[in-house]
């Protein structure tokens, strides 16, 4: 058997750990894997976890008992994601960016890995101690967030999608009311994508008056699912009354007047506050 010196190691366990986030690992599996004594596993361990945790790249948790081992939470501290999203807000608030009829354009945001890999992040984050069984969005454009969302908690992502699907087969469908233009809209999700009593995440890329939201709200209710909290990438300040309470966004969109090219968008307070709080 090959004898690994620390270094190697190390950088070993940084490849594992982030193709494994939340997900509870055995010793027994590094003293395998690098041929070492537990002793010399836990030491490793150790020394990766006050670095990660010293650079504020997550944390590694041990847990005690029979089943346990030590587990990596791939979230770094608020604080270090508030440049990110300062540049991402200068980004939004271009207003080339503006579409005819008062839509706003993030596609090359939501579908740029490196950018939308960081709002999963953030979007998890006040959730991270959370027991979640799934991500569940709806199609299309929160697809990606959602998946993102999902990797950091290493749960399956779950799509609603707007109409059915026979290849999935039977589903259940629901109509619900859009908040903004009050139309009649519906919403599926095949019965074997969510188990029965699954705790969720609700993850979507904009919102405005929260009709989305509460449908996938009262879908989960069909699959006896908790709903532990819902994140969105924009929301909306008006209206101020939303149909959703329970949700957090990374970006507020105060105003957006297309006749002067004034987009007035600014970051999640929550964000800023966890910011101080650490």
């Amino acid at each position: 058997m090959n004898k690994y010196k620390r270094y190697e190691r190390l950088a070993a366990l940084v490849k594992i750990f982030n193709e494994n986030p939340n997900t509870i690992i055995n010793l027994e599996y590094f003293m395998n894997f690098f041929g070492i004594a537990k002793s010399t596993a836990s030491e490793d361990v150790d020394i990766l976890k006050e670095v990660i945790e010293k650079f504020g790249f997550g944390k590694i948790l041990t847990i005690p008992g029979a089943g346990g081992g030590v587990k990596y939470i791939p979230l770094s501290n608020i604080q270090n994601y508030i440049p990110f999203v300062k540049e991402v807000k200068e980004k939004l608030k271009d207003p080339s960016r503006i579409i005819p009829g008062g839509f706003l354009y993030t596609a090359d945001l939501i579908y740029s890995p490196s950018i939308v890999s960081k709002m999963g992040e953030i979007l998890v984050y006040p959730f991270q101690k959370e027991e979640i069984d799934a991500v569940v969005t709806v199609e299309t454009k929160g697809i990606p967030i959602a998946l993102m969302c999902a990797k950091v908690l290493n749960v399956p992502l779950v799509i609603i999608r707007k109409d059915s699907r026979v290849t999935e087969g039977s589903f259940v469908s629901i109509n619900y009311v859009s908040g903004s233009q009050k139309h009649i809209r519906s919403m599926s999700l095949a019965r074997r994508a969510l188990k029965k009593g699954s705790r969720v995440l609700l993850i979507d890329d904009f919102m405005k008056a929260g009709g989305t939201i509460k449908g996938m709200m009262e879908l989960m209710e069909e699959f006896d699912a908790e709903v532990v909290g819902s994140g969105v990438m924009i929301a909306t300040e008006k209206p101020e009354n939303k149909l959703v309470d329970n949700y957090i966004s990374i970006f507020v969109l105060k105003n957006m007047e297309e006749e002067k090219n004034i987009i007035d968008i600014e970051i999640g307070d929550w964000i800023l506050k966890e910011g101080e709080r650490e």
